[in-house]
């Protein structure tokens, strides 16, 4: 490949374009000392929506320049997490009702339970601390004492809720999680018209993309990322068709939650336009999956499970952070499941099969990753 375009849809994370851009300079920096060759990452630049940074990679007998693309959903992440914090609980739990009211709960516990488990858990952990702050208000009834101790006991029990639990439940990303499936609901019924806005922004910015001349076209995606991802590349299809006639396109979700949202009822038009994406002879589908990684749907034909069984299902590729990290990495970051979700997009220690900077800026297709058995190499 001597020249690639990559549109990545990062997860839902709090970072900006210039803050991803960041992250992917170290990521490459790290990489490219591995695997011995260089690696320049230019300045982000922004053209209105478009926010993209140009990689040069070069090692012997070869040089790749990538220009990678980053359609971020940051100002969605900064709106949901900039409201009051009871706004954001009612919110919250509000989506957490759509999701179980839309079968979405029923269909994480049913192929992916770990995902079932990282669904109910911020919710769970907030309905335990207002249950206990409850506990704390009541006290007075409960030790007979007199009715004016109720005027401290609430107090002490708001104290408890919103200066003790709020504040240490951030290091769990709790309120945070509370938006990520606030987006999740949003995504899946496109009932929220600033969201149908933002999408045919990307979808603008997409198509000037697909519009520079290239080798390949990669479309990568990580988490959240992946279900905008199929939003927007489906969108593509259904304004126009031949789009992607002539072209080498891959579509790679990492860590891939489509399902996250695919499985709500009301995702008709997702599940739609998945299929569109899995029939289009020109991409070419792979999934990322990892045994360790919580959030993601470990082994589940993902095409299949949104209405798609007769289409052809996203090839699979299998990794082990195990494999990847040293033995210190590993143990560190092992049991905290957002970081371990965000490896994807990160280094590695080792020279493993798949490795997100050669995927977007080495020299062999992205493709090959999954249609060779050795994966990445140079």
């Amino acid at each position: 490949m001597k020249k690639r375009v990559v549109l990545h849809f990062p997860g839902f994370e709090p970072l900006d374009a210039g803050k991803h851009r960041d992250r992917y300079e170290r990521t490459a920096l790290k990489t490219a000392d591995l695997w011995d060759f260089k690696a320049d990452v230019g300045p982000l630049h922004s053209d209105g929506r478009n926010h993209y940074f140009d990689v040069d990679s070069a090692g012997i007998g070869w040089r790749t320049v990538s220009r990678v693309y980053i359609l971020d959903h940051n100002d969605l992440v900064r709106k949901l997490n900039g409201r009051p914090a009871l706004q954001r609980l009612a919110c919250g739990f509000v989506s957490a009702a759509r999701v179980i009211i839309e079968g979405g709960a029923a269909g994480y516990f049913r192929h992916a339970w770990r995902f079932g488990l990282f669904f109910a858990f911020p919710f769970a952990l907030v309905v335990l601390a207002l249950v206990a702050s409850l506990a704390i208000a009541a006290s007075p009834w409960w030790l007979a004492l007199s009715p004016w101790y109720f005027l401290l006991s609430v107090a002490c029990a708001c104290a408890f809720f919103f200066r003790l639990f709020l504040p240490w439940s951030d290091r769990l990303f709790t309120l945070h999680l509370f938006a990520d499936w606030e987006l999740a609901v949003a995504v899946a019924s496109l009932d929220q018209s600033y969201l149908a806005r933002w999408l045919d922004e990307c979808a603008a910015s997409a198509r000037a993309a697909f519009d520079e001349a290239a080798d390949e076209y990669v479309v990568s995606s990580h988490s959240m990322g992946s279900s905008i991802a199929a939003h927007v590349i489906g969108m593509l299809i259904e304004r126009d068709a031949e789009l992607f006639a002539g072209k080498r396109v891959v579509f790679a979700t990492l860590g891939g939650a489509i399902l996250q949202c695919a499985l709500l009822r009301c995702a008709e038009v997702l599940r739609a336009r998945i299929g569109l994406i899995a029939r289009a002879k020109e991409v070419l589908w792979f999934e990322v999956q990892c045994l360790t990684d919580a959030i993601n749907f470990y082994k589940c034909p993902v095409v299949a499970l949104a209405g798609h069984p007769d289409a052809p299902q996203p090839r699979i590729v299998f990794i082990r952070l195990r494999h990847m990290l040293s033995p210190e990495r590993y143990r560190k970051i092992r049991r905290d499941f957002l970081r371990v979700h965000r490896q994807y997009v990160l280094d590695a220690d080792r020279r493993v099969p798949f490795d997100f900077t050669l995927m977007t800026a080495g020299p062999r297709p992205a493709g090959a990753l999954a249609e060779s058995p050795d994966g990445a190499r140079l």
